[in-house]
């Protein structure tokens, strides 16, 4: 008698069938993909860090001089200055206004007053418009000139031609504003998603037990929110991190090199400069900010998890 008439089960269709039942089949060309499009450039980039390469000619050599030029130049720590204000202060306003703008849409939904969806349209466009456009829009608004939108309305306080883009300071601090106003829309959407949450037995319980609605907000609702909040502030600082359209769009840099963020500094030493080897040096230090930012994400997504 055969043995597969006792219920016995041939090894080799045993194996078969598991590596059909397997998902691996199916991941293997998601893994091919991701292994050219992210792995393999990433390597590059390492790679090429740890040469003197440059666009130009094709010889290189491996070394690290192009880390000690990036550590021992000036400029270099006055872009790393130059980030840290452009993202920290458009992070804080970022999660700020977009907090208060999700708040009113919601508190407008509750007494259903009209306009909350004119609101939400108005500001998920500032999120749908690419960088550049963005750049091109606000250096419209910033021109110097009395035919610039600020300046013309400046003018009627009596304040004259204001150098929006050409003071230092006032150049940053106008990029600063731009980009609060293009990311306030992706802090909008995740805290207005969470206030949608809110278990409204706790508000009310707090209501009852003679909270004020400041003390509701600080003490209640915000404390809810943590974990989006959370979430959210890393996000926004990662994306901040790489911004480079806009700024691109909007001062190039200038002048000089008072609003020229690492992302913008990579591709001035890449393509400007021919210089790889530098180029690629600061991409690595961006990527180190990334992974830095994204492993603090993962962790606080696992905690939250359990």
């Amino acid at each position: 008698m055969d043995a597969n008439d006792h219920g016995t089960v041939n090894p080799s269709n045993k194996k078969r069938g598991s590596w059909r039942s397997s998902p691996l089949p199916w991941l293997l060309p998601l893994v091919a993909v991701l292994a050219f499009v992210f792995a393999y450039p990433i390597f590059q980039i390492v790679r090429l860090s740890f040469t003197d390469a440059n666009l130009i000619e094709t010889d290189f050599h491996y070394t690290i001089d192009s880390y000690v030029r990036l550590f021992t130049l000036p400029g270099f720590y006055q872009m790393l200055s130059t980030t840290g204000f452009f993202v920290f202060f458009s992070v804080v306003f970022q999660l700020m206004i977009g907090f208060f703008i999700a708040l009113l849409i919601v508190q407008g939904e509750k007494f259903k007053l009209r306009g909350t969806v004119i609101v939400r349209t108005a500001v998920l466009v500032a999120w749908a418009v690419p960088g550049v456009i963005i750049g091109i829009i606000w250096n419209t608004m910033y021109n110097e000139t009395d035919a610039g939108i600020f300046n013309y309305i400046l003018s009627f306080l009596g304040v004259g031609p204001q150098p929006f883009l050409s003071d230092p300071l006032l150049s940053l601090l106008s990029v600063t504003i731009a980009n609060i106003w293009r990311g306030t829309a992706f802090s909008m959407i995740l805290i207005y998603a969470g206030l949608q949450t809110l278990p409204s037995d706790v508000i009310e319980a707090a209501r009852i037990d003679g909270a004020n609605a400041v003390q509701r907000l600080l003490r209640v609702i915000v404390p809810i929110l943590s974990p989006i909040l959370l979430i959210n502030l890393i996000i926004i600082s990662i994306d901040t991190f790489n911004t480079f359209d806009m700024v691109m769009a909007l001062t190039g840099g200038g002048p000089g090199r008072s609003t020229e963020v690492i992302s913008l500094s990579i591709y001035n030493s890449i393509f400007n400069k021919f210089n790889m080897g530098e180029g690629t040096a600061t991409a690595v230090v961006l990527l180190i900010i990334n992974v830095g930012m994204t492993m603090v994400y993962l962790k606080v997504l696992g905690r939250e998890g359990r």
